[in-house]
């Protein structure tokens, strides 16, 4: 029975690499535009883009690849449906629930490879995503700028010109910084620079050394000149990020009482849960009569996978707002999916083989 397992498997691993690398490539190119257009307002280098789409495309991975596993099990034992190798199977006494537990040999890993994506891929990407964005939404950020460049930000009026860096210690050498605030505008002309970070999601502080500030008001106002031995830039307060709960840690959002946490903990630990629920309702919905169209066994399965994975928010959205407790928090909807499954594959329930009269 060795190869008729690797035989199923196959069918299914072949078509689950086409989709989920097809769905990848989807969402990738979406977030490239997206980052593209921020490139040009903040300065975003192509190394930071790429890693930001990379990032971003593993968070989807915990949705897209059970959706690609839901697929290929529905195109690969469509097939052997409609060209009757399943007749075939069912005449040499192998019934669906052998080829139920072939499948679950294949989901239960796979499942597991989408919990360790939600339970340590999905805080570690947010993370290092609060870290860049808050960097790039930061015009002092000095750490994207490159020396004998003009950096400017026509939304905020700023614009910034370091004639020198030295990367060593990322010591700033002849910094220029002109901001225009309604009808007055500051020139400042500073020898050094250097920038300052109070935490990990905190904006960063732009230290300038041995200095003049030149305030330049309305047409008729007075114009003032400040000389300074140290200027410090302080960060927006409102843009800083201190608690980021999709980049806590789960075991952190585990120990927590806050309703927002047990429904982000709860979540990354119920998507393996939820893979091996979805593989296994694929099962009775790739059952197809030879040379069945496809059509009505796609439009069946997108509406149960919508069904299913909007009730998955709504069950997060519950607990989110306390209207369900932790127990039985999320869970209660996938305990209902799997009764549903369990009733669906077993043997009174499922409809007579089609060319059951084979058998002699």
């Amino acid at each position: 029975m060795k190869k008729l397992d690797q035989y199923i498997h196959s069918e299914i691993l072949h078509p689950l690499l086409v989709i989920s690398l097809l769905l990848a490539g989807l969402f990738s190119s979406f977030n490239a535009a997206r980052y593209l257009e921020d490139a040009v307002s903040q300065t975003l280098g192509l190394v930071l883009i790429l890693e930001l789409i990379l990032l971003k495309t593993i968070i989807a991975m915990e949705v897209l690849l059970p959706i690609a596993f839901y697929a290929a099990i529905i195109v690969a034992l469509g097939r052997m449906h409609r060209d009757q190798e399943i007749i075939v199977l069912q005449s040499a006494g192998i019934n669906e629930t052998r080829i139920v537990k072939i499948v679950l040999t294949l989901a239960i890993p796979v499942g597991l490879l989408v919990g360790l994506l939600s339970i340590y891929g999905r805080p570690w990407a947010y993370d290092t995503i609060y870290r860049i964005d808050n960097s790039a939404s930061t015009e002092l950020d000095v750490d994207r700028y490159q020396a004998g460049r003009f950096y400017g930000n026509e939304s905020s009026g700023r614009i910034v010109y370091i004639r020198n860096k030295r990367n060593k210690d990322k010591t700033l050498e002849g910094v220029f910084h002109y901001i225009r605030k309604n009808e007055q505008s500051d020139i400042i002309l500073a020898h050094q620079g250097y920038q300052v970070r109070s935490g990990d999601f905190q904006p960063p502080q732009l230290h300038l050394i041995d200095g003049s500030m030149y305030r330049i008001g309305r047409p008729n106002a007075r114009e003032s000149i400040v000389h300074f031995s140290r200027f410090v830039f302080m960060p927006d307060i409102k843009k800083a990020m201190d608690y980021q709960r999709k980049a806590a840690s789960t075991l952190q959002l585990g120990k927590s009482t806050d309703s927002r946490d047990i429904a982000e903990f709860q979540w990354r630990v119920s998507r393996a849960v939820a893979t091996i629920l979805l593989a296994l309702v694929a099962i009775p919905l790739s059952r197809a009569a030879p040379r069945q169209g496809k059509g009505e066994k796609i439009i069946a399965a997108a509406v149960m996978f919508a069904i299913y994975y909007n009730l998955s928010g709504l069950a997060q959205t519950w607990v989110e707002q306390g209207i369900v407790g932790r127990v039985p928090g999320v869970w209660w909807l996938h305990i209902l999916m799997l009764i549903l499954v369990t009733w669906i594959l077993t043997p009174s329930f499922r409809k007579k083989p089609v060319g059951a009269n084979v058998h002699t």
